[in-house]
């Protein structure tokens, strides 16, 4: 079997190992790299074992190693650890949280609003439009791109080496903090606590509608739409569709016809607050994919209808930001928290509602 394994390089430990226990801001959607039926011969085999023999052309076992412990390996479609013995007819695969694609990253100078760094993290506050990598088409403008030219000058930090580099995702139109991982080191500890669901993710969403209660947990199974592959849906919790997501809420500010909510992520999959959120009956305000773009609380006076039209204008996408972030360090043992203000785009939105909602 002649392939090009190079982009086996590209096994990252991210939320998409998230999605494999039960990967993603927003957990991510796993795209299949690599696919190995055993024979029906075949002797029991560690998986670790198995793949270097199969990939001549691959990184090391240690690589595979490594990518076994971020949930990157599946055997029959179910995550497995290296030390996996592959038996006749077993299906092994290697999934990656992005499709597979051949261009390497170049720099590009576009501004990073960076919240902390040092020899071993970055955390950066990413503002709402910013794809976060290339993929789909965007294969520049990303924020990996600017990381890139961030890190031009850093002798020890390859953009294009998959060990390093961002941990986990958020959407194009949610804003708020990621953490880059600047060492092998750093980058498996932390693929390891967004595993482990020991990081702190916090998002402050506007909602249509204000939900009742006021506080409570979401709990369902979340996949893909077959009626739509662009959007996630929520599955039942204990069926095979799907995978297990779980959000906690609570309405931090009851605003007329609309509310901000706090919406804490015990797992990251994809559109999962957003998916969550309408699945209670309150999509988030002008998220298009999710039917939130258009009025779905208040009246139908034209005065109305204007006042939501320049809402939708002054905060042109899904009002959703990745406020905080907590992780332990991944060499000194601290626990770090991360606040990023809510960005002006959403803050004149809520201005906007408040005022509203005083009025009326």
């Amino acid at each position: 079997m002649d392939r090009d394994y190079q982009d086996f390089d590209d096994l990252e430990a991210t939320d998409a190992a998230d999605g494999l226990a039960g990967a993603s801001a927003d957990g991510q959607e796993l795209f299949e790299h690599f696919r190995f039926v055993a024979d029906k011969g075949q002797q029991l085999l560690r998986v670790d074992k198995f793949l270097v023999a199969h990939m001549p052309k691959a990184s090391s076992r240690n690589r595979i190693q490594q990518a076994a412990e971020a949930g990157c390996i599946l055997v029959n479609g179910k995550a497995v650890k290296s030390n996996y013995r592959v038996k006749p007819d077993d299906v092994v695969s290697i999934v990656m949280d992005r499709p597979r694609y051949e261009m390497e990253i170049v720099a590009e100078d576009i501004p990073l609003d960076i919240v902390y760094e040092d020899d071993d993290v970055l955390v950066v506050n990413k503002p709402a439009g910013l794809v976060v990598h290339p993929g789909h088409g965007n294969y520049s403008g990303t924020l990996v791109n600017a990381l890139a030219w961030h890190f031009r000058d850093t002798p020890n930090y390859d953009v294009n080496d998959p060990r390093l580099g961002l941990v986990h995702r958020i959407d194009k139109d949610t804003s708020g903090l990621l953490v880059v991982a600047k060492t092998p080191d750093a980058k498996t500890d932390l693929g390891r606590q967004f595993f482990n669901k020991t990081t702190k993710r916090e998002y402050i969403a506007l909602v249509w509608g204000i939900p009742n209660p006021p506080e409570g947990t979401v709990s369902t199974n979340i996949g893909r739409d077959v009626r739509d592959r662009l959007k996630m849906t929520v599955y039942p919790l204990d069926g095979a569709e799907g995978k297990r997501a779980v959000t906690h809420y609570e309405v931090t500010e009851p605003l007329g016809h609309v509310a901000a909510v706090k919406c804490v992520l015990e797992t990251g999959r994809t559109h999962q607050i957003r998916v969550h959120m309408r699945h209670l009956g309150h999509p988030l305000f002008n998220d298009a994919r999710y039917g939130g773009d258009i009025p779905l609380r208040g009246n139908t006076s034209a005065k109305y209808r204007q006042f939501i039209t320049n809402c939708f204008a002054v905060c042109p996408r899904q009002a959703l930001h990745a406020r905080t972030l907590g992780f332990v360090h991944p060499r000194t043992r601290e626990e770090m928290f991360f606040t990023a203000p809510i960005p002006a785009d959403m803050e004149a939105l809520l201005e906007r509602w408040r005022s509203y909602a005083t009025a009326n």
